[in-house]
């Protein structure tokens, strides 16, 4: 496709020189593939990826409230985040419906920084700000910190070698160093966090040197099967994973977090946030529907938004779907279903063209349920 409109990251070019397969998010241009996102898909899982998030949106937060403004805007409590912790969220409205879900990385008392996905995010820290009477100003650093993600099993031996500054393989899980650290010669921020179920760090840099990082990085990374990764890749990767996508897996003002398994990042009893009244109420009456995964017969994917039923009745929505690279090719898809249909093994239908096919409950997520590997 054309990209000749969309905003670029810093990371375009030297990826222009792999792909000519690319894709428009939310006005930016972004890599669809890098020729076989299958293999990418399986890299990321046995060896390591590298993927250019850039287009994250990033929003730096400074004043002696901006962790007060955190704390008020997200769900979990940012309040207690130590120097040099990151900690996810969800962003809710009033009536406890998600606005989106989102990153908070603390740098100081009073400088915080979040990642979400959408420009409109900035008008809630704003909102929240002028309403609670915050001293916090919110810049959009976006353009100004691309970051690259490493993500796999092998990304130790691909980053240990050519970091300085940091040891990748004591950094905890949701730990960041802010500054003296390099990779491959290149000034980065390091942060071991990422978004593929995989044990992972991501790199943020000048835009200047984005180019040298993504060589450095791809160079150290070749003897142990490193590949760019695309969207495409990342879709399978998350779905399996059991990863949410704004827009796809919820609806902002429509979908509570509960819904989401959100659960151990929304703290009911503690904070002051918005919504947490209106999800304290949710919470006790319990959620109606609840994100699940399902194994789907047969090798076609239904489409996304396909109506899940039981029986001929109203019972779900298919949010996610795909055909599964990690279980040998099985289509499965993250859905939204009753509540008492959330039991491993329960029987459904999907609506597939003019008819339905049966699909099974399985467990959420179906890939590492117990998020061993990003955490090891």
């Amino acid at each position: 496709m054309s990209t000749t409109e969309l905003h670029k990251t810093a990371f375009d070019a030297v990826q222009r020189e792999e792909t000519d397969s690319w894709t428009d998010w939310e006005g930016w241009a972004w890599a669809a593939d890098f020729g076989d996102p299958v293999a990418e898909h399986h890299a990321t899982r046995n060896a390591c990826n590298m993927w250019d998030e850039s287009a994250l949106r990033k929003w730096d937060i400074r004043g002696r409230d901006a962790l007060a403004l955190a704390d008020a805007v997200f769900t979990n409590d940012m309040a207690a985040l130590e120097i040099g912790q990151v900690r996810y969220g969800a962003m809710c409205d009033e009536q406890g419906q998600m606005i989106m879900d989102g990153t908070i990385f603390k740098l100081a008392d009073d400088h915080c920084f979040s990642i979400t996905s959408y420009d409109s995010d900035i008008e809630q820290f704003r909102a929240v700000a002028a309403d609670r009477g915050l001293d916090a100003a919110i810049e959009d650093r976006t353009a100004a910190m691309p970051h690259l993600q490493v993500q796999g099993p092998l990304c130790r031996e691909v980053l240990g070698p050519i970091t300085e500054g940091a040891d990748v393989g004591s950094l905890r899980y949701f730990r960041f160093v802010p500054e003296g650290v390099t990779v491959g010669g290149v000034p980065v921020m390091l942060s071991r966090t990422g978004y593929s179920g995989e044990l992972g760090f991501e790199l943020y840099c000048a835009p200047e040197d984005a180019e040298k990082l993504w060589r450095a990085v791809k160079e150290a990374g070749e003897p142990h099967g490193i590949r760019p990764i695309g969207l495409s890749a990342i879709e399978t990767l998350r779905i399996e994973s059991g990863l949410l996508f704004p827009d796809i897996d919820y609806f902002p003002h429509q979908t509570d977090p509960l819904e989401v398994r959100l659960d151990n990042v929304v703290k009911l009893d503690s904070g002051d946030y918005v919504g947490r009244e209106a999800l304290r109420a949710i919470a006790s009456a319990g959620t109606p529907r609840l994100l699940t995964t399902l194994r789907i017969e047969g090798d076609t994917v239904p489409e996304y938004g396909a109506a899940v039923t039981q029986d001929g009745r109203d019972a779900g929505i298919l949010r996610s779907p795909c055909q599964s690279p990690t279980f040998d090719d099985q289509v499965i898809g993250m859905a939204a279903i009753d509540r008492e249909l959330n039991e491993v093994g329960r029987e459904v239908q999907v609506a597939l063209g003019s008819g339905t096919v049966t699909a099974t409950v399985a467990e959420f997520p179906l890939y590492d349920p117990q998020k061993k590997r990003p955490r090891s």
